[in-house]
């Protein structure tokens, strides 16, 4: 396991943070070619989030095992997020929310 490289642990990360935007922008992921027949469902997009929300909470996990910072390629708000390991509503809303990003919002 010494061999695992931080290079190789930071490109999953950053694939399933990839992975979590694009099931929150309901873009296709590999979801969608695992569970064709659940598009029709109308939880498949909730279904969808959670799924790329654990795999970004395990990914998260193993380079905390592994003593790798892994904060450094989210925000200090999406760092807070991953760290209380909920996703909410308040996670899908904000995910991308930056500092002036309230006044857009009506």
């Amino acid at each position: 396991m010494g061999n695992l490289s931080a290079d190789f642990l930071q490109s999953k990360l950053s694939d399933a943070k990839t992975h979590f935007e694009r099931a929150l922008d309901c873009k296709h992921t590999e979801f969608d070619d695992l569970y064709p027949y659940m598009i029709e469902h109308p939880q498949f997009f909730w279904y969808k989030r959670y799924v790329a929300w654990s795999e970004l909470l395990t990914i998260v996990k193993l380079s905390e095992e592994l003593e790798m910072d892994w904060k450094p390629q989210f925000s200090q708000k999406q760092a807070e997020y991953i760290t209380s390991r909920v996703m909410s509503s308040r996670v899908l809303d904000e995910w991308y929310e930056t500092n002036d990003s309230k006044e857009h919002v009506s």
